[in-house]
């Protein structure tokens, strides 16, 4: 006897396929009904394979067939990108990169100012991608107008079929810049071109599962799929990645800053606190295409005012800024204006 042998029980109806060999002098079977039981092996006999041609097979006789391996339960959760693929020496294609065990249900689109003021969306188009795809726009884009392209936008939901944990839809949106964007050049995932590469997911969560399906953890299992997605992730800092859009006022006063109160931070401390949060404020709205942005700074001994217009007049990427409207600001607010 063999594995994968078809074998009859010599003194009961059922019949299988053996799965594998026990003590005892024992082999498993499963029989017609997926259930997998012990037998001795005295207790059965090989079905012959002339039997199934000399006799005739019932209608509702289904072929017994060895058991499948189960599928892998390690899914690949994130690796979705934006990626621009050189064309010829001046001009990128963009690509949707899907490299996920996912289907995306996709929107792309572009975001610039409009002439009356305010932000514009251009769709570029919509579909259905497959996990492990990629989708080629048929726009072109020359890399020497950086200050021209617009803000890169994906909005996206996930599915996959069967039982899953519900995700949370993935809206991000991409300004390129110079000085970052020859710093992201790697292998397009998927494609398996040279391009530079930009992962929009990369601060997504993983869908968890839900309480019934969770499994025990497992602190030291590997997970294959999780190392290569790492090992495939393009090198680049924090400022070449999609980053969320802020809001277009944005309040430096201490108490909005640390409603808690300032604790026992000296003076020196609370401005450094305003002027960290102003640049990073200032450089998420420049990453995220926004045209302008106002900063409430308050009047006060005017040091904070004074910090900022002088930083904001030796910034490359701050076209010009202006006291905002004192009916809506009062006296304490500076509108920046953004390339």
């Amino acid at each position: 006897m063999n594995i994968g042998d078809k074998v009859r029980m010599l003194r009961a109806k059922e019949q299988g396929v053996i799965t594998r060999f026990l003590s005892g002098n024992q082999v498993e079977i499963e029989i017609e009904d997926g259930f997998r039981i012990p037998v001795m092996r005295s207790e059965l006999v090989v079905v012959s394979p002339l039997e199934a041609e000399r006799l005739v097979k019932s209608p509702t006789q289904q072929p017994i067939m060895p058991r499948q391996p189960a599928a892998s339960t390690i899914v690949s959760n994130q690796g979705v990108y934006f990626a621009f693929v050189p064309q010829n020496d001046r001009e990128y294609a963009l690509h949707v990169v899907n490299n996920t065990d996912w289907e995306l249900a996709y929107v792309v689109g572009e975001e610039a100012a409009a002439p009356s003021g305010g932000v514009q969306f251009n769709g570029l188009q919509s579909g259905s991608l497959k996990p492990k795809s990629q989708l080629k726009l048929n726009d072109l884009y020359v890399h020497a107008k950086f200050d021209t392209w617009p803000t890169f936008v994906l909005q996206a939901l996930w599915f996959r079929p069967g039982r899953t944990s519900l995700r949370p839809p993935l809206v991000k949106r991409l300004k390129c810049r110079a000085a970052t964007f020859f710093n992201n050049k790697a292998t397009v995932p998927v494609l398996n071109q040279p391009g530079h590469v930009f992962q929009l997911d990369a601060d997504e969560a993983n869908p968890s599962p839900t309480s019934a399906t969770r499994p025990a953890p497992s602190p030291a299992a590997i997970q294959p799929e999780a190392l290569k997605q790492e090992m495939l992730k393009p090198k680049s800092d924090a400022g070449s990645l999609a980053v969320e859009r802020p809001s277009s006022v944005v309040d430096l006063h201490v108490e909005a800053l640390l409603p808690q109160g300032p604790g026992r931070r000296s003076p020196a401390e609370l401005l450094e606190l305003q002027l960290q949060t102003f640049e990073k404020t200032l450089e998420n709205a420049i990453a995220s295409g926004m045209g302008e942005i106002t900063f409430i700074h308050g009047v006060g001994s005017g040091a904070l005012r004074t910090e900022l217009h002088r930083r904001l007049g030796q910034h490359p990427n701050v076209r010009f800024f202006e006291d905002a409207q004192k009916q809506k600001f009062g006296y304490g607010a500076t509108k920046v204006t953004i390339k």
